[in-house]
């Protein structure tokens, strides 16, 4: 990255300071020199499984997401836990999410949810080889899973069945690994 692309920050203030998520406002100076502000959301990094059983089925949940007022048919997700590592974080939701661990898991990529506003990162596996093993939920979170064949996943992308960014990224990516092996 070249100097003349970079935003100084001259002045930071948190707004706001929850569990989740810190809201900041940043002053910064442009490369021209003039001054604006960018609200920034601060969150941990994350990740997302995508679980393929022995029938080819991959294992999604449908949970309520309040901010939509509607359930989402997603991948399983959560956050990295402060010294956890990625992979662990995906082996650790998987249990939590759908009751299964992972003999074989594959990391696909990792991407940035929202960079216009936001510091989440979140990595990507692809989980097989799955076999029983289940921890407590969260007792926040009220999900069901859904298994959905292979074979419906762009059926479901194309129609807006499935419109989460995350989970549509990770079907992607994990479609062509599927269809590589």
């Amino acid at each position: 990255m070249t100097e003349s692309w970079t935003e100084t920050t001259v002045e930071s203030r948190v707004e706001f300071q929850g569990k989740i998520v810190t809201l900041r406002v940043d002053r910064v100076r442009l490369p021209g020199g003039r001054f604006t502000t960018r609200e920034i959301a601060e969150h941990s990094d994350s990740i997302c499984v995508v679980p393929v059983d022995q029938n080819g089925n991959i294992l999604m949940v449908r949970q309520f997401r309040k901010p939509l007022e509607d359930q989402l048919l997603e991948v399983p997700a959560g956050g990295i836990e402060p010294g956890e590592s990625p992979e662990d974080a995906a082996v650790r939701e998987l249990q939590e999410e759908v009751g299964f661990t992972s003999r074989d898991m594959k990391p696909l990529s990792g991407f940035w949810l929202a960079p216009g506003w936001c510091t989440e990162y979140m990595y990507s596996y692809l989980a097989r080889g799955l076999e029983p093993s289940r921890l407590p939920a969260d007792d926040d979170e009220s999900i069901t899973v859904v298994p959905v064949p292979l074979d419906q996943v762009m059926p479901m992308i194309e129609s807006g069945e499935i419109q989460d960014a995350k989970s549509i990224a990770s079907l992607l990516l994990a479609l062509g690994a599927v269809n590589q092996a």
